[in-house]
């Protein structure tokens, strides 16, 4: 037996379903939130100082790297490369194996520079090293 059912009419529907659209706005809200504070990318930095007072180092024994803002590398006062500067070391520490170096950078030198010349003091074997600081005053 065949059976007939009930053909109902096409209408067009009055409302708008908006719940796709409150997911689509909750999930761009999560993502806004979540990568806004990615965004920003700077950071004002104050280079460290120290409160104590260290005594002057003998210049004897200790060897000081200078640095200053335009990347310039002094040698205890002598101005050389970072070619030059890697060859005096090594002939420093192949004289005395105890060698302690002080590097002095200068307030407006990228990180970067000070980074590489300890990379380079690692590489010789130089683990006696320190950053050379001015006392804050009060």
């Amino acid at each position: 037996m065949r059976r007939y059912s009930q053909r109902q009419t096409l209408t067009s529907l009055s409302e708008i379903n908006i719940t796709p659209l409150l997911d689509l706005a909750f999930v761009l809200l999560i993502i806004f939130m979540i990568t806004t504070p990615l965004l920003e990318n700077t950071t004002n930095l104050v280079i460290p100082s120290s409160g104590a007072k260290n005594p002057p180092p003998d210049a004897t024994r200790i060897q000081t790297i200078s640095i200053d803002r335009t990347e310039t590398i002094k040698l205890n006062q002598e101005i050389v490369g970072t070619d030059t500067l890697t060859q005096r070391l090594t002939e420093l520490r192949q004289a005395n194996p105890e060698i302690a170096v002080v590097i002095r950078p200068d307030r407006e030198l990228p990180v970067q520079k000070l980074v590489s010349v300890m990379d380079i003091l690692q590489q010789l074997g130089i683990t006696k090293m320190g950053i050379a600081t001015k006392t804050e005053e009060p």
